[in-house]
């Protein structure tokens, strides 16, 4: 087509522009909104987006979220089942705008993780959103979520532990369990959050200062290519991920890599990679998630922290990702502090 007709058209309206790439520092520069923190009396809204959960799965988080002093409004999807998801694709898609729209919900608490977010993302009407931001709660599949919003709506976001997640007898929990679940609350008050870091000998010293953005590791590379792919640049980029081979996690970051993910961080975070399952005896991979990770970020010169506390274990700690935060890692200590 000729510029001339080309731009003719699209001042008609008559050519869909949003297929056309823009310049990457185009989608840089841009404010994050950051939700309302939450107050005494406020309603949080617990849905299931993705895999299915019953009233009996999210009674414990009920109970303890009241005992904080919200208010709970349950959502259509809890109790429901088609197959592995949380009632049908319409089903989870109506009920998670249900709770967008409503301006007396203050924050979205998602009940459980599996899969399934990806296949309503495009149909949500981010509208009402845009004007009353709200901060939406969850971590594994709900990846989807943190990382659609972010690109697209710039709004920071919780990535912690869900419904699912609270233990069903308190008074029994043991303490990392309790810090865990009670850093949820902080990060929706406002609070900072101190993180118990160890030390590991893998790590790579160095400062940085950045925008925190990442999640399950699967999901990021699933979203590579869509309109929900992260812009890493810049960032600081934590991972977390169960249940792959370590020949998987390493194809994961070679997909980072050569989508350019890695090459202008500030720093790199990595949490658990619990469950890895185990090599083929045969022809076992050679490398541990460490080598792996080391292999991959040979060439660059950002700090990295391994073993962070976020992940699909006990010790995952809520994260607001599109904050600022600032990264020290030093041969004997960690810190990870979000910047007013």
């Amino acid at each position: 087509m000729q510029r001339k007709s080309f731009l003719q058209l699209a001042g008609l309206g008559l050519l869909p522009l949003s297929g056309f790439s823009t310049s990457n520092n185009s989608r840089r520069h841009y404010r994050i909104a950051v939700p309302t923190y939450l107050q005494k009396g406020d309603t949080i809204g617990i849905v299931c987006p993705s895999g299915y959960s019953t009233m009996e799965d999210i009674q414990s988080s009920i109970t303890q979220i009241e005992s904080w002093g919200y208010k709970i409004r349950i959502g259509n999807t809890v109790g429901k089942r088609d197959n592995t998801f949380g009632g049908t694709d319409e089903d989870r898609r109506a009920d998670f705008q249900l709770m967008l729209d409503d301006d007396t919900i203050k924050a979205i608490l998602c009940a459980t993780g599996g899969y399934g977010a990806v296949r309503i993302i495009d149909l949500i009407d981010f509208k009402s959103f845009k004007k009353n931001p709200k901060w939406v709660i969850g971590f594994s599949d709900i990846t989807v979520l943190h990382s659609h919003i972010h690109q697209v709506y710039h709004t920071a976001t919780l990535h912690s532990k869900m419904s699912g997640s609270f233990p069903k007898d308190w008074s029994t929990a043991d303490a990392i369990q309790i810090e865990t679940i009670n850093s949820i609350k902080k990060a929706l008050e406002g609070e900072k959050i101190m993180y118990p870091i160890i030390p590991n000998f893998n790590n790579k010293i160095g400062k940085a200062e950045g925008i925190l953005v990442g999640g399950n590791l699967k999901i990021l590379e699933n979203m590579s290519g869509s309109v929900s792919s992260i812009d890493t640049v810049g960032k600081i980029l934590f991972v977390e991920d169960v249940g792959e081979p370590l020949y998987n996690i390493d194809r994961m970051f070679c997909n980072l890599n050569r989508s350019g993910k890695l090459n202008q961080l500030k720093a790199l975070i990595v949490g658990s990679f619990t469950n890895i399952k185990p090599d083929n005896l045969d022809s076992p991979f050679g490398r541990d998630i460490y080598q792996i990770i080391k292999e991959r970020t040979a060439g660059f010169d950002y700090p990295i922290c391994f073993d962070f506390p976020v992940g699909h274990q006990k010790n995952n700690f809520a994260l607001k990702c599109g904050i600022k935060h600032r990264l020290d890692v030093q041969n004997d200590a960690v810190s990870f502090n979000e910047i007013s």
